[in-house]
């Protein structure tokens, strides 16, 4: 059956959110598509493409493109020494049935009925859902369905489009939404607006920030990406405050239905947590050391203790007797290239359990020892060195965020756009300025868990201290080492969404010191993913990729040996 003349239908909710300036909740609505023909309102089929938007970056088990980008550039586990062999095409079918049956498929049949009923607003929300959704896919797939896709009986086996038009295309709806967003002269607002509650300048800084963001990933091939930039820089109207971050917000509830967010669902629970944490990762805000050549901080990063819960204060082999059973690598030498570069091998020191990129090793009973997710971003413990076994309820009760474009990646993605400019000055300002509201954000979500001691977390001289190490850090470096030091606090800040470190890994390959796969020869990086076996099974128009190293249109680096740390 072709996936693109059959709806896929899902018992999926959508919601309608209630907001305030703490909490989030998130009620049963109807789904759109279980409706009787006819019934199906723009507000159903706008609230659940709003949910469906978030699921798409932030699945449970470990799925979502955004767990799956963090995965590939050590902001979370890659359990895989293979490139080619980590990610099948079957793992990619959710969401790509997310973005084409269900989300892309609604968003069309909302349009022309929002349209008939002047409902401008609505449309436009739907050309930025749709904006955003199409590059992401390009990013991750390369050249994807867009001009034929979702055509129904017309069109079984939609061919793909170059990555560049559909690049173009999103510009275009992005163009189009702003000026529905500027338009007075409308019928209604969305009946929940589950990002922004209605305040229509904040979703145009966003479709501006979307085009900054699309320039800058094309930049390597469109000689006019910085000069467009700057353009709309220079206009004011983008995401400079932490007020105005997209994001998803979701909440406590724990049956019909279960709103909370899907990492802390998977983690908090009486069996113990299920997912690793990065030791390049943890090591890094613990101790600002990466490989041989970099120094350490004077103290950790201040967010370490919000991004992260230690259930156990040792790990085997660092401040515990090893144990094969527990954690089999603490009885096992480094690899050599490990040995070489100097990275962290295995185990950290305080407790800070987790694993190295590709490390493939059988999954042991350490549920209730291993590091897991924190209050920030997913609504978990505050860690303040009680070493519990963490369980269902705790902390902020899974009503954290799924960070989707922050005011902080802004920041970091002109501090590029300055640094290949040749402004090193301007970018280490921008730099500085997403650290700052990073930690602001970060810090906020220290009231979730009404029963941590925040006194653990430091005061805020610590932030200011932090930041003023790192800026004499990049005025002390030479050469590529101060665009090393940019990725790097990039990457802190991304925690929980990994998918514009990924796209910046890609362009620039930085950070030049990232922990290598265990794995010596792993295979070429994975530049784009292969096509999901839901769509090049089904499509005879499509042949699945030979590997993971082909290139989307906008990587025009070279082939092999990129990026270094592979």
């Amino acid at each position: 059956m072709k996936m693109w003349n059959h709806k896929i239908i899902y018992a999926i909710f959508s919601l309608g959110i209630l907001f305030s300036c703490e909490t989030t909740e998130l009620d049963l609505a109807e789904n759109p598509n279980q409706l009787p023909p006819g019934e199906a309102s723009p507000d159903f089929y706008l609230n659940k493409v709003q949910e469906d938007f978030a699921r798409l970056f932030d699945e449970e088990s470990d799925e979502g493109l955004a767990i799956v980008a963090s995965a590939v550039i050590r902001l979370s586990w890659m359990d895989t020494r293979q490139y080619l062999q980590a990610y099948s095409p079957s793992g990619f079918d959710i969401e790509w049935r997310t973005a084409y049956s269900s989300m892309l498929t609604d968003i069309y049949a909302m349009y022309p009925l929002a349209e008939e009923a002047e409902l401008k607003k609505h449309v436009a929300m739907g050309k930025v859902f749709e904006a955003f959704t199409i590059v992401t896919l390009v990013d991750f797939f390369g050249e994807i369905p867009y001009s034929e896709a979702l055509q129904g009986a017309e069109n079984f086996n939609p061919a793909p489009d170059p990555g560049a038009s559909v690049y173009q295309a999103a510009l275009t709806l992005l163009d189009e939404a702003i000026i529905l967003f500027q338009d007075e002269d409308y019928l209604a607002d969305p009946e929940f607006d589950m990002y922004y509650n209605g305040n229509w300048e904040n979703w145009e800084k966003l479709a501006n920030s979307l085009k900054i963001k699309i320039y800058i990933q094309q930049r390597l091939v469109d000689d006019s990406a910085i000069d467009n930039i700057n353009q709309i820089v220079s206009t004011g109207m983008y995401i400079t405050d932490i007020s105005e971050d997209f994001q998803f917000r979701w909440g406590r509830n724990i049956v019909n239905p279960d709103t909370r967010h899907p990492k802390y669902i998977d983690n908090y629970k009486s069996t113990g947590a299920e997912s690793y944490m990065s030791n390049w990762l943890m090591n890094y805000m613990q101790s600002g050391k990466v490989g041989n050549a970099y120094s350490t901080f004077e103290k950790p990063d201040p967010r370490i203790r919000f991004y992260f819960y230690r259930q156990n204060p040792t790990t085997p082999g660092n401040g515990a007797p090893t144990n094969q059973q527990e954690l089999t690598c603490s009885v096992e030498p480094a690899p050599q290239h490990y040995v070489d570069g100097g990275y962290t091998f295995c185990n950290l020191p305080n407790g800070y359990w987790g694993r190295d990129h590709g490390d493939d090793d059988g999954i042991p009973p350490d549920g209730n020892k291993r590091t897991t997710w924190g209050v920030y971003p997913a609504g978990g413990r505050f860690d303040d060195n009680t070493f519990e076994a963490v369980t269902i309820s705790q902390g902020g009760g899974g009503a954290g965020i799924t960070p989707i474009f922050l005011s902080s990646t802004v920041d970091f993605l002109l501090a590029e756009i300055s640094y290949i400019s040749g402004n090193t000055t301007e970018a280490k300002d921008h730099m500085l300025s997403g650290i700052a509201k990073s930690f602001t954000k970060v810090r906020s979500f220290g009231e979730l868990d009404s029963s941590a001691d925040l006194s653990l977390a430091g005061p805020e001289s610590d932030d200011t201290a932090y930041m003023n190490e790192v800026g004499q850090l990049y005025d002390d470096a030479t050469g590529n080492e101060k665009l090393n030091i940019i990725a790097k606090e990039f990457w802190v800040t991304l925690f929980g969404n990994g998918i514009d470190a990924y796209n910046f890994y890609r362009r620039t390959g930085a950070p030049l010191d990232l922990q290598p796969n265990l794995e010596p020869n792993p295979g070429g990086f994975i530049r784009s993913f292969l096509y999901p076996a839901a769509y090049a099974n089904n499509n005879s128009n499509i042949s699945q990729k030979p590997n993971v190293t082909t290139r989307v249109f906008w990587d025009n680096n070279p082939e092999e040996g990129f990026p270094i740390a592979n």
